[in-house]
């Protein structure tokens, strides 16, 4: 018991130096945010403070050219980011891919407290609560509006209204790991072009309060942060950092030409399966001399 407590006392003597040293404090609640703070647009995320420095962008060009790329070959080229990879959405608009840069949302179910502070933050930061209908204010072209919702035991992101907003902005389409209402009103022409991809399609109005706003998120198994990459279609989704975006097009399109040219020496019926895929070193050194 001794021991313990000198040992308490030695680490505690330790501790109170560092911050001595460093002029550093050891009470966290003494960090008071600035004033105006809560009304910053986008949820303050200390992960995206340091992680924001470090992204890259992607460009119109570059998501035109994910846009004809196997969700395979994407995946392959992706390395460790390949468990960035959720499937189980069903489209509104099947056969559609969804390529674009992820805008992220956080929802929570209601409680009486909540619903009082989140109207206040909403107030101070001059904002729709509902954040469909933020995201219909808000939403860049380009942007796939990712909702993180409490999956299929979760709630309803919106309706044919809020889709529309969301369209008519620019949007490229969503990602709802819960649910949304009219499906038959999604699956209209007048959606063409803008995917909804959710868990479920339920009837009941939107009730659940988004806490976070452009901060990760949660979807599936998987994190989603803001600015990522997004492609998705039947297969899936893929979400990565954008910074991967040059490299893994290269590779993506180097697998597909691959793959062309197996699919080509198949049909010819001239060599044995097991020297086209994958190709032996003999018809590898055939296919760089022909490229």
């Amino acid at each position: 018991m001794r021991r313990l407590v000198a040992c308490m006392i030695v680490v505690g003597f330790g501790v109170t130096a560092w911050a001595q040293s460093t002029g550093r404090s050891l009470d966290t609640a003494a960090v008071v945010p600035p004033e105006g703070f809560r009304a910053n647009r986008t949820t303050f995320s200390a992960v995206m403070d340091v992680l924001d420095s470090r992204r890259g962008t992607v460009s119109d060009q570059e998501l035109a050219a994910l846009r004809s790329l196997p969700l395979e070959s994407i995946w392959g080229a992706l390395g460790d980011y390949r468990v960035n990879y959720v499937r189980g959405f069903t489209s509104t608009q099947p056969g559609e891919r969804l390529v674009g840069r992820a805008l992220t949302m956080r929802f929570l179910p209601p409680r009486p407290d909540l619903v009082a502070a989140v109207d206040i933050l909403a107030n101070d930061g001059d904002w729709d609560r509902r954040y469909y209908a933020r995201a219909a204010e808000e939403a860049q072209p380009d942007d796939v509006v990712v909702a993180e919702l409490g999956g299929t035991d979760g709630h309803n992101l919106f309706g044919g209204m809020g889709a529309l907003g969301i369209k008519l902005r620019g949007a490229a389409g969503v990602i709802i790991d819960g649910g949304s209402r009219d499906l038959l009103e999604l699956q209209d022409s007048l959606f063409e072009g803008f995917p909804v991809f959710a868990r479920l399609f339920d009837v009941r109005t939107t009730s659940w309060l988004g806490v976070e706003w452009n901060a990760p998120v949660r979807i599936g198994q998987v994190t989603v942060l803001p600015g990522d990459v997004v492609v998705a279609d039947a297969g899936g989704a893929l979400f990565f950092p954008p910074e991967l975006v040059a490299s893994v097009l290269e590779s993506a399109a180097e697998r597909s030409a691959i793959e062309a040219y197996e699919r080509e020496l198949l049909r010819s019926q001239m060599h044995r399966f097991r020297d086209v895929y994958p190709l032996s070193p003999v018809l590898r050194e055939q296919f760089e001399r022909q490229r």
